[in-house]
């Protein structure tokens, strides 16, 4: 379809190139972060937009973009994947067999070997030559599954979600030893825990556990991979992780969720959180073929192409038309009653991409994550014009240039920031369980402030 209109290509806020105009692009893959959003289009282009203070855009600055930006520095690269991790961004090219990853270098999450903090684009040197499969970004740990189904993880590990049978964080990518002779499928990262599918259908959780976001029975941390009893007969296929919930699917493409649901983001109806993995029972006559997990709301797409959403609904991520939370799945409507074909949660924003090739978002906007060239909150799908079919279908978008050997691209975070405790840190239920609040549950959008 013939590209409808044009919008402005430049942001609200912050450098980058000038106007540029080429071919009709659609979106390819979509990827949501904390406060910033990232898109793969044809041609092999990646854009991002939303918030840039750590460099997570990669545009070579610390500014937020209110619309879709070309991240040029990774033009002619043949990226192939784009992930966003909370603050960070990784990207993977298939013909250089090289991932890149930008954006907050706290714990080594970027996997250079320190922990310092990247605006633009750079490779890390231990995944070189690797055939990847998959990558998954958390609040500060990574994973990335090879396709002869090893698993390499890096970043924080306080809690063990890098699988190690350590605590000790890892600055670049190290091998997960105990699926030695257990090719993984695929991988999804949480705050401080993460979830594998084998090729087997097997389910495994480690690391932070103390809302049962594991599936092992218990409210326990593991240091290595732990083998998630699930229903008879049925094997996993997908798996993905919300902020202190974990969400699978089976290969009969019912919906199972566990872990922390203080928010309704299980699904259930209640508000319990589960040890195990428990079916949602409301979609079980669907069959469902995409999930996503945001901080605590969670997303659902089906066969037909209907998306469902359910959990913390504070700034209408949830995408239905409130800001009440949801305890149950409840459908997302799309202007001519478009199909999805593509989701993706942030912390507090929602992404799609329909089959019309029109992208939509939803949620927190006050960094500009939605892409509409504001920093206004949505409670219902808004499309991305600049992007969409619909729009201008990605040829009039700002493109910024950066050259990704600058080494004024690093950045300590001594430099830079003053780690201050949330004034209004959340109280759990496990509080009066373990004695402690949990002091790594930021409330607000701001985490640091400058020094």
């Amino acid at each position: 379809m013939e590209a409808e209109g044009k919008i402005q290509s430049s942001s609200s806020s912050g450098g980058g190139g000038g106007a540029v105009s080429g071919p009709i692009r659609r979106v390819l893959l979509i990827s949501a972060g904390a406060s910033h959003s990232v898109a793969l289009l044809s041609g092999n282009v990646v854009c991002s937009w939303g918030r840039g203070e750590d460099g997570q855009l990669g545009h070579g600055d610390a500014e937020d973009r209110f619309s879709p930006t070309q991240l040029s520095a990774l033009d002619d690269l043949d990226i192939v994947s784009v992930t966003s991790g909370a603050d960070h961004t990784t990207a993977y090219s298939k013909s250089q067999m090289q991932v890149y990853s930008w954006g907050w270098g706290d714990f080594g999450r970027l996997g250079h070997g320190n922990s310092s903090d990247l605006f633009s684009p750079q490779p890390i040197k231990a995944l070189q030559g690797l055939r990847i499969k998959q990558i998954a970004c958390g609040d500060s740990h990574c994973l990335a599954v090879t396709m002869e189904g090893e698993v390499k993880s890096w970043g924080r590990n306080q809690n063990g979600q890098l699988g190690l049978g350590t605590t000790e964080d890892s600055l670049v990518p190290r091998n997960i030893e105990a699926f030695q002779g257990i090719p993984v499928k695929m991988v999804a990262a949480g705050a401080e825990h993460t979830a594998a599918v084998t090729e087997d259908g097997e389910l495994y959780g480690w690391g932070w556990g103390r809302y049962g976001n594991l599936g092992l029975g218990d409210r326990f941390d593991r240091l290595l991979p732990g083998k998630v009893s699930t229903v008879e007969g049925e094997k996993m296929v997908l798996v993905a992780c919300g902020w202190r919930h974990t969400i699978s699917v089976s290969s009969s493409g019912s919906l199972y969720t566990y872990g922390w649901s203080k928010y309704g983001q299980l699904g259930h109806g209640d508000f319990e959180d589960h040890l195990i993995p428990h079916k949602l029972e409301s979609l079980r006559d669907s069959q469902i073929s995409q999930i996503s997990g945001g901080w605590r709301h969670t997303m659902a797409l089906t066969t037909d192409g209907e998306l469902y959403g359910w959990g913390w609904n504070k700034f209408g991520q949830v995408g239905v038309g409130d800001s009440i939370d949801h305890c149950s799945p409840v459908q997302v409507k799309f202007p001519l009653d478009q199909k999805v074909v593509n989701i993706s949660c942030g912390w507090r924003h929602t992404l799609a991409v329909t089959d019309r090739q029109n992208v939509f978002s939803w949620g927190r906007g006050t960094n500009g994550q939605l892409g509409h060239g504001e920093c206004v909150d949505r409670n219902v799908p808004k499309i991305i014009e600049a992007l969409s079919t619909d729009g201008s279908s990605g040829q009039n978008i700002a493109a910024s240039k950066v050259d990704i050997s600058s080494e004024k691209t690093w950045v300590s975070p001594t430099q830079r920031y003053a780690i201050v405790p949330n004034e209004n840190q959340e109280r759990g239920q496990t509080e009066a369980l373990f004695g402690a609040s949990d002091v790594n549950v930021p409330e607000n959008d701001g985490k640091r402030i400058r020094i």
